[in-house]
């Protein structure tokens, strides 16, 4: 299991963050065939082969990854920080959704509101006890909850990702509770 969490979080690098690590390119929409990640990981000492990659995806616990209907390609569901299109529509989001973060992060996100930074979105949850887990990652925790009913009515976007994360450009500071 250990060594499945570290292929994860190594595709994640790849499949999100830095493809080129790898000498790979991700098309616009951030696909990748399987193959070519493959041979790529192995050129990297990673040790995968079709049953580990589909194994990985299977079993994340946040669900980061798809395959194409297909099966042949595989992309990361949301996070990037590459520049990827993921041809997502506009959805309407539920009256608030919540965001985890640790209270260091308070001071600049009262001053400035969520940023995306170095991400394509801001990342937002459904529900609380999500929000928390991801807030643990960074610290003492703290849970924001966002008027995102208000922001859509104001003409905001908000996108939902294939694993059920809600994403949207920034929160601007007077929707944060």
């Amino acid at each position: 299991m250990k060594n499945l969490k570290s292929i994860s979080k190594f595709m994640s690098l790849i499949l999100r963050h830095n493809p080129g690590c790898v000498g790979i390119t991700l098309d616009d929409q951030g696909w990748v065939e399987v193959s070519t990640l493959i041979k790529a990981m192995n050129k990297s000492g990673k040790n995968v082969d079709e049953k580990i990659i589909k194994e990985v995806v299977a079993t994340n616990d946040k669900q980061r990854f798809t395959f194409s209907d297909d099966g042949l390609r595989i992309r990361a569901n949301q996070g990037h920080s590459v520049n990827v299109d993921l041809k997502l529509e506009p959805q309407t989001p539920p009256e608030f959704l919540y965001h985890g973060t640790a209270t260091k992060n308070l001071d600049s996100i009262n001053k400035d509101g969520l940023d995306k930074r170095a991400r394509q979105h801001v990342h937002l949850s459904a529900d609380k006890v999500t929000a928390t887990k991801v807030g643990q990652r960074h610290g003492k925790v703290v849970i924001l909850t966002v008027r995102s009913g208000d922001m859509a009515r104001e003409g905001h976007e908000f996108f939902l990702s294939k694993n059920g994360v809600w994403l949207t450009e920034s929160v601007p500071v007077g929707y944060i509770n």
